[in-house]
C-alpha cells in the first residue's frame, strides 16, 4: 500500500544571484508537481525583481518583515500576518525596499515556471 502523504524534508533551493532565498517545497523543481507550487522565501533588504504578468494565481503570506507589491500601478505594502491573492494575468512587481529582510510563503496555482511568469526586461 502506498503512502497517502508526502513529508518534504529537502526542498529544492533555487539558485539566485540577488541574495534571495527560495526553497520550493512542492512544485515543478522539487517534486514535478505542475498543479501547485509552495515556496518559503526570504528577500533581503533592497531586493526587487522586474515587473511580470504571470499565467498563475499567486498567494503570498508574510511571516516577518514587509513586502511591497506594485499591482497595475497601485503600491501595496504587506506586513507580518497579512496575505494577498493576485490573480493570473495581472501585471505586478515584487520588492523589499525596506531595511530588514522579509520572510514569506508563496503559493502558485498552477505551479510556478520560468516560462509562465513573463518577466519584463529590467
Amino acid at each position: 500500500m502506498s503512502k497517502k502523504y508526502t513529508i518534504q524534508t529537502s526542498p529544492f533551493v533555487v539558485p539566485t544571484t540577488d541574495g534571495k532565498l527560495i526553497e520550493e517545497h512542492f512544485g515543478r523543481a522539487s517534486d514535478g508537481n505542475s498543479e501547485i507550487s509552495i515556496a518559503h522565501m526570504v528577500a533581503p533588504p533592497g531586493w526587487s525583481e522586474p515587473f511580470q504578468t504571470p499565467d498563475f494565481d499567486e498567494y503570498t503570506y508574510i511571516i516577518r518583515g514587509k513586502k511591497q507589491f506594485i499591482i497595475d500601478g497601485e503600491t501595496i505594502i504587506l506586513e507580518a500576518g497579512q496575505s494577498i491573492k493576485i490573480q493570473k494575468k495581472t501585471r505586478i512587481q515584487y520588492s523589499n525596499p525596506f531595511d530588514q529582510e522579509c520572510e514569506y510563503l508563496a503559493i502558485c496555482l498552477p505551479a510556478f515556471s520560468i516560462e509562465s511568469v513573463h518577466r519584463e526586461d529590467s
